[in-house]
């Protein structure tokens, strides 16, 4: 795939993050790359002030340096900047940080020389993934904490992960036959410079919530058709009426899945157990309406970060000279975060409601007072079986978590750098958030999986939905069904893998396709 040619999508980044689809520089972003890189170093040595160029970063924007020491420069940024705590990112999460950057800076505006650009390209090309600890960023001057880390490599310096094994950045970048650079002008301020760790993180985020909304429709299906729920809420005229995309789609969905069910729309006393009245709970009745919203804004948070993906977002910014007019180097603030952080907290929400609603399906499905004649948690010999009481109970424990990582951590800010930086977006916080609330989603989804197939599978002798009978044989090809209590934990974690991994939503893809 081409780099500094065309636009990065979600599709295009999840192919080279996800898959290891190789990259390149177009042939047609080298001249730019190449002609503001040649007009840095002339205003380097021009005897003008130009902020990362000629003078410190930050607050120490008023100390003039000399060209001879640009190479020193640039490299003590890079190191001094490296200084993040806690865990390492995800893979996936730094693969998308180099994709991210190596495509701000193939458009030309930045001043990286055509070769160190190239570094980077080959680091990601062949595997070399620096390790990247999640925090130190606030969000502006962009993520310069996790970027810097990302960029040690480069130098021969911090730690990276190359054919599964972690090393030191200097032996990663010799065992993958790459040579370490030495920077010059403004080279160590464009790497780090910019908010592409929290929109790599964002994006990942993003593209595995697609997936597990797909799994999310097709578990709470399940749950539809396990209690018998009424069809009337499915309506493709109610739906239609409210205008919602998400709604729609996942309206039109749930109908496919439980096609040709004996459960779902069955009247009272045609199943054992199931109460004459014409409402189900929110849970089901409201599941188009719950799980559409979040369709939504995940629609809305795609455009922001491909838009973000493809942006210029260091600083300062440089702009050669152009049919006749003097060229410049202008600093500004793209590197803020706000546009990102406002919509990874709107993203984390829509991620949490996802898994709200999922728990009180399992919740429903249960209680034997409202699973509409299921046995008490859905075991045999109640008393002397829990059977999925606990697992309920998990869900419920990770929903509340959710909600406690539900506040939006862009309304907080902290000065910085002797309060020049004195409003930062807090986005890598946000995308983090959004990060966990997604795997414990998962999990909760997958809960729900365990809990709405042992709900099906005590239905015996009914027809299922053509969607819900497939959903539960492959489960089933996994996590036998529970005769008796036995350690739950290996079959949750299963269930969430299937999730996770693609594997159940590949399964169930012809009932996603966008024509009833």
């Amino acid at each position: 795939m081409e780099i500094g040619h065309t636009l990065l999508t979600l599709e295009t980044i999840e192919s080279v993050v996800v898959d290891r689809k190789e990259v390149q520089l177009a042939e047609s972003a080298h001249a730019k790359i190449n002609e503001a890189a040649r007009f840095v170093r002339e205003m380097a040595h021009s005897g003008k002030v130009v902020y990362g160029v000629t003078t410190g970063f930050g607050a120490n924007r008023n100390h003039v340096i000399r060209p001879e020491d640009a190479e020193t420069l640039q490299e003590r940024l890079i190191v001094s900047h490296a200084c993040g705590v806690g865990a390492p990112l995800s893979t996936e999460v730094v693969r998308a940080m180099m994709l991210l950057r190596v495509n701000a800076l193939a458009q030309g505006d930045s001043g990286i020389r055509l070769s160190t650009l190239q570094v980077l390209v080959d680091m990601l090309n062949r595997g070399v993934h620096p390790i990247v600890p999640e925090m130190g960023s606030v969000g502006a001057s962009g993520d310069l904490c996790p970027l810097a880390h990302m960029c040690l490599p480069i130098l021969g310096y911090g730690e990276a992960e190359y054919k599964g094994e972690v090393m030191s950045g200097e032996e990663a970048m010799r065992a993958a036959g790459l040579s370490t650079v030495r920077l010059t002008y403004k080279e160590g301020l464009a790497l780090l410079n910019g908010t592409q760790a929290m929109t790599a993180a964002g994006v990942i985020a993003a593209i595995y919530f697609r997936r597990l909304l797909d799994c999310a429709d097709t578990v709470g299906a399940m749950s539809f058709d396990a209690v018998g729920g009424r069809l009337a809420a499915l309506d493709a005229r109610i739906h239609e009426l409210r205008r919602r995309p998400g709604q729609i789609h996942s309206a039109r969905v749930v109908r496919r899945l439980l096609k040709g069910s004996e459960l779902a729309g069955a009247q009272p006393g045609s199943i054992e157990g199931k109460v004459e009245y014409v409402q189900d709970s929110y849970c089901l009745r409201c599941m188009p309406q719950v799980h559409g919203a979040s369709r939504d804004v995940l629609d809305h948070v795609i455009e922001v970060l491909t838009t973000e993906a493809n942006a210029v977002t260091d600083n300062p910014l440089v702009f050669p000279p152009k049919d006749g007019e003097p060229g410049a180097i202008l600093s500004g603030g793209n590197f803020h975060g706000q546009p990102v952080a406002m919509a990874l907290d709107y993203l984390k929400i829509a991620i949490a409601e996802i898994g709200s609603i999922s728990e009180r399906r399992s919740a429903k499905l249960t209680d034997k007072y409202f699973s509409e004649g299921l046995p008490p948690f859905l075991v045999t010999n109640p008393g002397l079986n829990s059977g999925m009481m606990i697992p309920q109970y998990v869900a419920a424990a990770l929903v509340s978590e959710n909600k406690t990582r539900s506040f939006p951590a862009s309304v907080d800010s902290i000065p910085t750098s002797a309060n020049m930086e004195d409003h930062v977006s807090m986005g890598m916080h946000a995308a983090m958030h959004a990060l966990r609330a997604l795997e414990n989603v998962e999990r909760i989804v997958g809960i729900e999986y365990l809990i709405a197939a042992q709900g099906l599978d005590l239905r015996e002798g009914y027809q299922l939905g053509e969607g819900t009978a497939r959903a539960l044989a492959h489960l089933r090809e996994h996590v036998s069904f529970l005769q008796h209590d036995r350690v739950m934990y290996p079959d949750i974690n299963k269930a969430a893998d299937l999730i996770h991994d693609g594997s159940l939503a590949e399964t169930m893809a012809a009932f996603f396709a966008p024509v009833d």
